[in-house]
């Protein structure tokens, strides 16, 4: 049986359907904003990728320069997530997003003035700085939102934005990219600044449209406020309830599980940042003579499939035993597309095919690992435990790509990394079977 259905208030038939009902609500004022914002965000970290070819012949960064500067972002923004998610559970989500895409926006923008490698390392390195936080902070602010049975759902639609931001960004990165020449600037220079501005105008939307938790709901009757905080209470039964500030971080580095987490999310994300920044470059890699645009068209199919993943199956990730499942094959799910993809032997919609059926296993994974913060622990310790799981699975942002970039290098092949990524991932899908829940939670 579902621990949504046994704890506290959902224990009540009546009482669950009018929980259900508050969520459908949360749901749909909610996460549409927050996709957008995550969608925005994805498109300004990772459109180097669409601009990894101009930017070698315009700035003379190689492949491992690229791949450095790439990983780059993911060292800065991983070292401070801890404090970042510490400051949004002290000072509120509509104010502390709002400062990171007023900052992320701007950045973004100002990479538009690369010239060599070192000014590409060091606006990377900031642009990881002002953006550290963000996922976190939504995954925690999810946590303040949706009763447990309902995180894993509402995580899958928030990582929605991702894939939409591949589907879109590429196509329209490769467009942007036409604009080579217009008032003596670079293709990649416009896209830089055309898709960073939406990151500071958005802003202002959070800032006004976001509360900042059920109370502050323009949307819900007082007594749905009161039955959704009563359930939440219910179900806080995690450690490092009464921990403040980095004092948080002790009941969280206590905890094995919350180690397995990490450990399977690193193997998980080398394969999300690899394809990320290196899909285009695979792809070209197949016909030199490809425009952009038809090589963000065909970028975007592996994320196409990967929203449908996202979409269709997270809302089956209601129980510890479900959640294991899923996490374990979804990684031999990845490792075997990217197999096909790395044998595709210059047979490019195999390759596609194969970088499809990994992509669509993404965010179901990701989803599922996240809820188990919430489930071992309460209070500001699920700040730290959301941040610390992200900042060290995040080193699989930096390594990834800085390793791809290597092996391209070295091999002249921008398959060969591939054969590292499907170790890693079949070496998570083990790992993942340690995962636990909390004391409460059934394992049905």
């Amino acid at each position: 049986m579902s621990d949504s259905i046994m704890v506290g208030p959902m224990a009540d038939p009546n009482k669950r359907d009018r929980l259900n009902g508050i969520s459908k609500k949360n749901f749909g004022k909610l996460m549409p904003l927050l996709i957008i914002v995550y969608i925005i965000s994805f498109i300004d970290r990772t459109n180097i990728g669409m601009a990894k070819e101009a930017l070698s012949a315009d700035v003379g960064l190689d492949a491992a320069a690229f791949g450095l500067g790439a990983g780059l972002f993911f060292a800065a923004y991983a070292f401070l997530e801890i404090p970042s998610n510490l400051l949004m559970h002290r000072f509120g989500a509509r104010f502390w997003i709002t400062r990171i895409m007023i900052t992320w926006g701007l950045i973004s923008m100002a990479m538009a003035l690369t010239w060599n490698e070192w000014s590409f390392y060091v606006l990377r390195v900031l642009l990881g700085i002002a953006e550290a936080g963000l996922y976190p902070g939504i995954i925690l602010y999810i946590t303040y939102w949706f009763p447990r049975h309902e995180r894993a759902k509402a995580i899958g639609l928030f990582l929605l934005g991702v894939s939409l931001a591949n589907i879109i960004g590429a196509p329209l990165g490769g467009l942007l990219l036409q604009l080579d020449g217009m008032a003596g600037l670079h293709g990649w220079q416009w896209m830089f600044i055309i898709e960073g501005l939406p990151a500071v105008l958005l802003a202002f939307v959070v800032w006004f449209r976001l509360p900042d938790r059920p109370s502050g709901a323009s949307w819900l009757s007082s007594d749905e406020k009161e039955l959704l905080e009563e359930q939440l209470a219910a179900e806080d039964d995690g450690q490092g309830a009464k921990a403040h500030g980095f004092r948080a971080l002790i009941p969280v580095a206590k905890d094995p599980i919350i180690w397995v987490v990490i450990g399977v999310y690193f193997t998980h994300q080398v394969a999300v940042y690899s394809l990320s920044y290196f899909l285009p470059a695979m792809v070209h890699g197949f016909d030199a003579n490809m425009s952009s645009l038809t090589i963000g068209l065909i970028t975007a199919i592996p994320w196409i499939a990967a929203a449908i993943g996202s979409t269709l199956l997270p809302r089956f990730g209601t129980t510890v035993m479900r959640q294991k499942s899923m996490v374990s094959g979804g990684l031999v799910s990845v490792a075997i597309g990217l197999v096909i993809a790395a044998v595709s032997q210059g047979n490019l919609a195999l390759a596609v095919v194969g970088f499809s059926f990994a992509a669509f296993w993404f965010f179901v994974i990701q989803s599922m690992l996240f809820t188990f913060p919430g489930r071992r622990l309460s209070g500001a310790a699920v700040a730290a435990g959301i941040a610390m799981v992200n900042m060290f699975g995040l080193f699989g942002g930096f390594f990834g790509p800085t390793m791809m970039g290597a092996l391209e290098k070295s091999t002249g092949n921008s398959l060969s990394g591939l054969w590292l990524i499907i170790g890693l991932a079949v070496f998570g899908s083990l790992l993942a079977w340690a995962l636990r829940g909390s004391k409460n939670d059934s394992m049905a």
